[in-house]
């Protein structure tokens, strides 16, 4: 019996060497690149030792559709909505083990995603693929069938937390609001901070990369910020009673007190009565009860 010969055409299509020509692979370094499909659209590339890995940038990375539903998550919620409906509520709702594994494998795939796109900047998309696999840790923690289930994707909630938050920080930046960039960093590090026991909460917050890399985060920004107006004051003033200039230093005490005076807030509201118009309004209710 003769063997068939395969066409050289069809080997030209599968060799995915002219894909990779000129695309050196860089240990230790995220690869990724975003290409245009032969259907037009726009593909995300991430660059292995031994190939590429191409992904979908909109729904879910490898561009299935799991029970026709836009992720396996959505099918799994979808069910647990059916339940709700059926049954009252979501008691009795529990993860097969097969539901569990194949949300895992969809969470690796949206962690492939996420940090691509940090490495190419597109932050609202990391917090997209973060917030997915945050809700696929919760829904297997609360309807997974074992402990495995329920605990086994929790090691990686830490850094999950922390990739979404230097997304969200680093989007603040881009918009020039850097209070709010430093609102999320200390929200993120607090987040961290309480999924250790509250008794070893110091000493486990120390020795936590994720932590680390948000505190870093924090430092960098806040040292590029300018001094406040009392700090420069109050450095001033240290300056001055180091070196004996008692008389600078008494000016600038003043005006450290003048400024921590207008900075107080009102802790009192005027009692009704001691305006003009309060009492004005209040003549005019006792009228109105008179009749």
């Amino acid at each position: 019996m003769k063997r068939r010969k395969a066409t050289s055409g069809l080997f030209d299509a599968l060799d995915i060497t002219q894909a990779l020509d000129g695309w050196a692979f860089e240990p230790g370094q995220v690869n990724v690149r975003l290409i245009r499909g032969n259907d037009g659209k726009v593909k995300l590339q991430m660059r292995l030792d031994l190939g590429l890995l191409q992904m979908e940038v909109e729904g879910r990375p490898d561009g299935k559709r799991p029970h026709r539903a836009a992720t396996e998550l959505d099918f799994q919620k979808r069910k647990l909505s059916y339940h709700r409906k059926k049954f009252g509520s979501d008691a009795g709702f529990r993860l097969m083990p097969r539901d569990c594994q194949l949300l895992r494998e969809e969470s690796a795939m949206f962690y492939h995603r996420y940090l691509s796109m940090f490495v190419l900047e597109q932050y609202q998309a990391v917090i997209r693929d973060t917030q997915h696999n945050m809700e696929v840790l919760d829904f297997c923690n609360r309807y997974g069938g074992s402990d495995c289930d329920r605990h086994c994707m929790e090691q990686y909630r830490a850094y999950i937390l922390m990739m979404n938050t230097r997304a969200k920080a680093c989007a603040a930046l881009r918009q020039g609001y850097v209070q709010t960039a430093i609102a999320y960093l200390r929200g993120g590090i607090r987040q961290v901070a309480h999924l250790f026991p509250k008794e070893d909460r110091r000493k486990l917050l120390r020795q936590c990369n994720e932590a680390a890399i948000l505190l870093d985060m924090l430092r960098q920004i806040r040292a590029k910020l300018p001094a406040h107006p009392r700090e420069i004051l109050q450095r001033r003033l240290s300056d001055a009673v180091a070196n004996e200039r008692f008389e600078e230093a008494a000016k600038l005490r003043d005006r450290l007190a003048a400024m921590k005076d207008m900075m107080k807030p009102a802790t009192e509201m005027p009692k009704e009565g001691t305006t003009k118009r309060s009492r004005k309004l209040r003549q005019r209710r006792e009228a109105d009860d008179a009749k």
